[in-house]
């Protein structure tokens, strides 16, 4: 249904993103005029925005089917309205963890709340986008954002050397996404997704193969996949934290809709195609990542390493091409995210002034210094290996199911081994934090609040693993088969 008609109707789905716009505006005055001297006032008032951002996702969305609105640019549905729900959420809590840790290394300035805030803009625009021009729009807005927040830290020389490669590498990436959209383009004449996912059926030509390609490409280094994955260990580790937890969590929803807006509707006439691509992507990601990071002794190259096998699991939900496996990718995505969002949590908080707590050696015996910290980084752990009644282990096995449905048992088999494997250096952490002797992280340090939000992280992961269907009946609601 499209409505050309430019009237409240139509403007009332795209409210969240005209407020976040607004909100960036005013966070650039709030920030002059009372942040100056004190970020903390800043931080507080992104949280209300990003509060009043999700609620009006939630007053704004009643959407009983797909709209495509503003000539086609842009879709209305309840995918959009989840995805940008939990990503307001998401980076709320991203940056309420990041408060404490910007204070103490002395760079809690306003440009690192305006930069997120137009990162999450990104995001919705990609969640929302029904054009290839709104979707490249989209990925350049979360993009930039990301370039500069990793090189936020000026005086940290890393930091600048991760945000180069990462610049260098996104751009390639960025342009490869540009000249598949335009070869697709040339073989169907049109932009909108709605018109390529009638237009884009039966044998592929060769210009179509080829822009599928750079098209896959482009998702592939978004999700940070083998062999894309380049950026993300430098990325996750010379990054200031809070900023690779941001890097790590809220942008793969935006990966997410990226591949579902573009691959699952905009190219549904050719899954055969580009479902057989992702596989080898899926494969070699789920395969380097859990093997690699066996080898890490820094914590956060060990979830950067991590997280390119956790990519793997989201695009072998896009393989199967039905919607059994998106509505599997969306619940792993969400899931991953909350789990990792918690574990940044607690290196957050076990960091000191000139201490990262960012060496896997250094949680050995947590366990006697701080039990609550080490007890919810076990919880997350165990949820992010798949370890029941965590969680996780449910995402991982409704993509199992998923695969084995769709005749793809060979992924399968691989996806269980190879999560088998990947077990040891999440079980490894435990072990340390609980059996070893303790080595040189600092004693317990209270932040109440903070260390609340975290306990709720890690519960939120073991109740969601005890009724694991209330997460998925809204995936299933909002990708319905």
């Amino acid at each position: 249904m499209t409505d050309t008609t430019f009237s409240l109707a139509q403007i009332l789905p795209a409210m969240p993103e005209i407020y976040l716009t607004a909100a960036v505006c005013a966070l650039l005055l709030f920030d002059v005029f009372f942040g100056l001297k004190a970020p903390g006032r800043t931080a507080s008032f992104t949280l209300f925005l990003l509060l009043g951002g999700a609620l009006v996702t939630l007053v704004t969305a009643d959407v009983q089917v797909a709209h495509l609105l503003f000539s086609g640019m842009y879709i209305a549905d309840n995918l959009a309205t989840l995805l940008k729900l939990a990503a307001f959420l998401f980076v709320a809590v991203a940056l309420y963890y990041s408060g404490d840790y910007l204070n103490r290394r002395r760079i809690h300035k306003g440009e690192y709340y305006v930069l997120s805030l137009t990162a999450l803009l990104g995001i919705l625009v990609l969640a929302s986008a029904g054009n290839l021009i709104t979707v490249y729009i989209g990925v350049e807005l979360l993009s930039l954002s990301l370039y500069a927040l990793v090189a936020f830290d000026r005086d940290n020389g890393v930091a600048a050397e991760a945000a180069m490669k990462y610049f260098v590498l996104g751009a390639i990436a960025s342009g490869t996404l540009l000249y598949g959209m335009s070869l697709v383009y040339g073989m169907t004449g049109s932009l909108s997704l709605d018109i390529l996912s009638s237009a884009l059926s039966g044998e592929p030509s060769l210009g179509l193969l080829l822009g599928l390609t750079f098209i896959v490409v482009a998702i592939g280094f978004k999700f940070g996949a083998v062999p894309f994955h380049m950026w993300v260990p430098d990325v996750y580790q010379g990054a200031p934290t809070p900023v690779t937890m941001l890097v790590a969590t809220a942008p793969k929803l935006a990966s997410f809709a990226l591949a579902f807006r573009l691959l699952a509707e905009g190219m549904a006439g050719q899954v055969a195609a580009w479902s057989q691509m992702l596989s080898v992507l899926a494969v070699v990601s789920i395969v380097l990542g859990n093997i690699v990071a066996i080898a890490q002794t820094n914590l956060r190259r060990m979830l950067a390493y991590s997280a390119i096998s956790n990519v793997g699991f989201i695009l072998l939900g896009f393989v199967s091409g039905t919607a059994d496996g998106y509505q599997a990718a969306l619940y792993f995505t969400l899931v991953y995210v909350l789990t990792t969002l918690g574990s940044f949590g607690v290196i957050l908080l076990a960091a000191r002034d000139g201490f990262e707590a960012d060496e896997i050696e250094q949680y050995k015996g947590l366990s006697k210094r701080d039990p609550l910290l080490a007890l919810v980084m076990a919880a997350l752990m165990f949820s992010t290996a798949g370890v029941p009644p965590f969680v996780g282990f449910w995402a991982k096995l409704r993509v199992l199911e998923s695969l084995i449905h769709g005749g793809h048992l060979w992924l399968a088999g691989i996806a269980v081994l190879m999560s088998v494997i990947g077990a040891f250096y999440y079980l490894r952490l435990v072990w340390m934090m609980y059996f070893e002797a303790p080595g040189d992280l600092p004693g317990k340090l209270t932040r109440a609040p903070i260390r609340l939000m975290v306990v709720v992280n890690a519960f939120a992961a073991l109740a969601l693993g005890l009724m694991p269907d209330a997460l998925l009946d809204v995936c299933r609601s909002v990708i319905p088969l």
